[in-house]
């Protein structure tokens, strides 16, 4: 068994593997003036931590509270308390429940990359050529991928997102690789094409838990964008996961005021 991989060409596993999620709508016609943002949310993860570390850890968290795994931890469902959440319209519960997914997020091991378009400055500035914010947010954050992947000696990354539809997961998918093949207008394509990124979508139902853990990114640090001054403990949580060197962090917000 020792040399299956080898015998069937199947390759290697590697080190990490990325999830994304966003918040906010990327519609640059109709934006919500209480939300005019899309937040686009990356965690990295060791493959031996999610599998060893991660992984038991959520399904406990779960099963402390439900009868069964297959809870898909949803930022939107939990501040509304509905679904499999309504279980939160009990303060106790929700304050017992809301303390521990705060420790978790916490002590998860995890590398993140946050990146929001502020939609309605974007196309003050742009106008009709303002780019998709999805697009645009997709690029900031590969390029920080970037150097993340290289500081690590990487090149290998599978990266999982939510599937949305198939118009726009095809419409992700082409940005996705037209960005590894010809780079952006920051970086050039010979760099991204040393990286080798399976990209997959997987539906909500799958219950993928690094996808949840984006999520569950996402939504605070929109929310600190909209109103920096107002206490934000999810937040405050977060931000210690955030990639950080001296060419690169995790966190970009744009355009910058």
């Amino acid at each position: 068994m020792a040399h299956l991989s080898s015998s069937v060409g199947v390759a290697p596993p590697s080190r990490f593997i990325a999830f994304f999620d966003e918040c906010g709508d990327h519609s640059l016609t109709k934006i919500d003036p209480d939300f005019p943002l899309f937040v686009l949310a990356m965690v990295v993860i060791e493959r031996a931590a999610y599998q060893d570390n991660i992984l038991p850890k959520m399904n406990a968290f779960k099963l402390r509270y439900w009868n069964h795994e297959g809870i898909n931890l949803h930022s939107r469902d939990i501040r509304l308390a509905q679904g499999p959440f309504s279980i939160l319209l009990n303060s106790h519960v929700r304050t017992r429940f809301m303390t521990e997914i705060s420790e978790l997020m916490e002590t998860l091991p995890f590398t993140l990359f946050v990146t929001a378009i502020r939609k309605s400055a974007h196309v003050d500035r742009h106008g009709v050529e303002a780019t998709n914010p999805y697009d645009l947010a997709l690029e900031f954050t590969m390029e920080n991928l970037l150097h993340f992947m290289e500081s690590h000696g990487e090149t290998h990354l599978p990266v999982v997102a939510e599937a949305r539809g198939r118009n726009e997961d095809n419409s992700l998918e082409q940005v996705f690789y037209r960005v590894l093949s010809r780079g952006t207008e920051n970086v050039p394509g010979e760099r991204f094409r040393r990286l080798d990124c399976p990209l997959t979508f997987q539906s909500k139902k799958n219950n993928i838990v690094g996808v949840q853990l984006a999520d569950l990114c996402a939504y605070p640090c929109a929310r600190h964008i909209l109103n920096p001054s107002k206490p934000n403990r999810a937040f405050e949580v977060v931000k210690n996961h955030f990639y950080s060197s001296n060419a690169a962090n995790g966190w970009k917000v744009f355009p910058s005021l």
